[in-house]
C-alpha cells in the first residue's frame, strides 16, 4: 500500500525546507507553508529562479518565533505567528499575477535579508484577513485558496518517480538529487514511478478522520530544479540536471512541452488533521 514517506514545509517562499514528522494541514497547505516571501521594497516576490542564494537561507521554529540563519549570517527571529505583527506597516505583495495583503516585518528582517542577497529586500507575512484564490480552472467545482505558493495549496510528488529520476541520472553519470529539488510537501512512496500523474482522489488515513486530497494539475518545473539547495547554485559540472535529463522523457503535450514533475493538490476533507510520516494513502486513479 502507498505511505506517506516525507513531509516539508517551506515558511518562507524559496528559502530551504524544513523535513517533518508531522505537520498539520489547512486548506491553504500545511501549517506555516509559504507564510513568508522576501520582496523587493515595492512586494515583488524573490524566489530562487533570480536569486539562487535564497536556498541557503534555513528556517525553523522555537517556542513564538520562526528562527532564520544563513551562512556569515547572524540569527534573525521574527513573530510566527501573524497577530503579533500587528503594530506592523501594510504591503502590497505580488505573486506572479496575484496581489494581496501583507505585513512587513521590520526594518531589521529588510536589512538581514537585503544585506545577505546584495539587493534592497524585505520580509513580508501573509495578512491574517488577506485571501489569496487558487483559479477555479483546475479546481472546478471546488474553490480553495493559498498563501504565497506559486499557485496551489499542497504538491505530492512519488518517491518511485525521484528513484526513477536517479537511475536515470546515474546512467549518464551525474549525481543523484533529493527530493529537496523539486520542493515537494508530500512524498508519496509505494506508487509506480510517475503514477501520481494519473491520480485523482487521494485519501490518508488518519485515525479518526481521513484527510482526502484532489491532484489537480501536473507541476510544469521551472529552472529551480538545477539548483543545488545546499549549495545555492547548480552543480558546476552538471549545470543543467536534472532538466537535460528529464527533457528527453518528461515534456508534457498539455503544456506545449514543459518539462513535469509531481502534481499539484488541493485539500478536500481534514482541515486541522496532522499528517505524519507512515500513514497509509489510498490513489484512485482519474480515469
Amino acid at each position: 500500500m502507498p505511505v506517506l514517506t516525507e513531509l516539508f514545509v517551506y515558511p518562507i517562499k524559496s528559502c530551504a525546507g524544513i523535513s517533518l514528522r508531522r505537520a498539520t494541514l489547512f486548506d491553504t497547505g500545511l501549517e506555516y507553508d509559504r507564510h513568508w516571501m522576501v520582496t523587493d521594497p515595492s512586494g515583488g516576490m524573490f524566489t530562487q529562479r533570480a536569486h539562487p542564494r535564497m536556498a541557503l537561507i534555513r528556517t525553523a521554529s522555537d517556542g513564538d518565533d520562526l528562527v532564520i540563519d544563513a551562512p556569515g549570517m547572524p540569527t534573525l527571529r521574527t513573530p510566527l505567528r501573524a497577530e503579533a505583527l500587528a503594530d506592523a506597516h501594510p504591503l502590497r505583495a505580488t505573486v506572479w499575477r496575484d496581489t494581496v495583503d501583507a505585513l512587513d516585518t521590520g526594518e531589521h528582517a529588510a536589512q538581514w535579508f537585503s544585506a545577505f542577497l546584495g539587493v534592497p529586500a524585505r520580509l513580508a507575512r501573509f495578512a491574517p484577513a488577506a485571501r489569496r484564490d487558487v483559479s477555479d480552472e483546475w479546481t472546478a467545482p471546488h474553490s480553495t485558496h493559498t498563501r504565497f505558493a506559486d499557485q496551489f495549496p499542497l504538491l505530492v510528488v512519488g518517491q518511485a518517480s525521484l528513484d526513477d529520476l536517479n537511475a536515470r541520472l546515474s546512467t549518464k553519470g551525474a549525481p543523484g538529487i533529493a527530493a529537496n529539488r523539486f520542493r515537494p510537501n508530500l512524498v508519496i512512496g509505494g506508487l509506480d514511478a510517475y503514477e501520481e500523474d494519473f491520480v485523482g482522489d487521494m485519501q490518508i488515513r488518519v485515525p479518526g478522520r481521513d484527510v482526502q486530497l484532489r491532484l489537480v494539475k501536473l507541476c510544469t518545473r521551472c529552472p529551480i530544479p538545477s539548483i543545488d539547495q545546499e549549495t545555492g547554485a547548480p552543480n558546476p559540472s552538471w549545470p543543467h540536471e536534472p532538466l537535460d535529463t528529464m527533457s528527453a522523457y518528461r515534456g508534457s503535450d498539455q503544456f506545449d512541452g514543459a518539462l513535469t514533475f509531481g502534481k499539484n493538490a488541493i485539500v478536500l476533507e481534514g482541515e486541522g488533521v496532522t499528517l505524519e510520516v507512515g500513514q497509509d494513502v489510498e490513489a484512485e486513479i482519474d480515469f
